[in-house]
């Protein structure tokens, strides 16, 4: 794990979520472009301590926010998230490094009850002061899984016998943390 960085700069201690300035959403190829949603409600806490950090997240699947009422409720049912047996999304990480303003994080994302081995990674800001007073720090993150090894396998053949969706999902991350008094 590496010691530059943000992680030698920032001062031990626990860094919650700003989650009115952080967005945790996603983009997937659909017909002929790509679809992006975002999650409204989500949750996270950095732990840093001598020059270590851990990480821990969620998103609360029935905060799920597109376009339309109709397929936001299908992004609910048991074709893709399924809310009512499987309310959050989750994501751990005991490895988290940052080199310079390069972060990587190892860690596990469970959807759908199903838990896998993900790398996000990305870059790193701060720490900083803002006009507060407050001790912030940033990570833009993202990484590729594929839903279905998450269960969410729902898909529609086109005509030329292609699928509607892709496989493949960009989880993308702009998470802003402030350093707990």
């Amino acid at each position: 794990m590496s010691t530059t960085g943000i992680l030698t700069a920032a001062p031990a201690g626990t860094w919650q979520l700003d989650a009115v300035h952080s967005t945790v959403g996603f983009e997937v190829g659909y017909l002929a472009g790509t679809f992006r949603g975002q999650f409204r409600d989500v949750a996270a806490q950095l732990q840093v301590t001598d020059g270590a950090a851990t990480l821990a997240g969620a998103a609360q699947v029935a905060s799920v926010d597109v376009k339309d009422a109709n397929l936001a409720a299908h992004l609910q049912s048991p074709d893709f998230f399924d809310a009512e047996r499987h309310p959050e999304l989750r994501f751990t990480a005991e490895d988290v490094s940052v080199d310079g303003e390069v972060a990587r994080i190892g860690g596990e994302l469970t959807i759908k009850g199903v838990t896998r081995p993900i790398e996000l990674t990305g870059a790193a800001s701060g720490p900083l002061t803002d006009a507060f007073g407050n001790e912030r720090l940033g990570l833009a993150i993202q990484a590729t899984v594929d839903r279905t090894e998450f269960g969410v396998s729902w898909n529609v053949p086109l005509p030329t016998g292609k699928q509607a969706l892709s496989n493949d999902v960009t989880i993308v991350g702009d998470l802003y943390f402030v350093k707990a008094g």
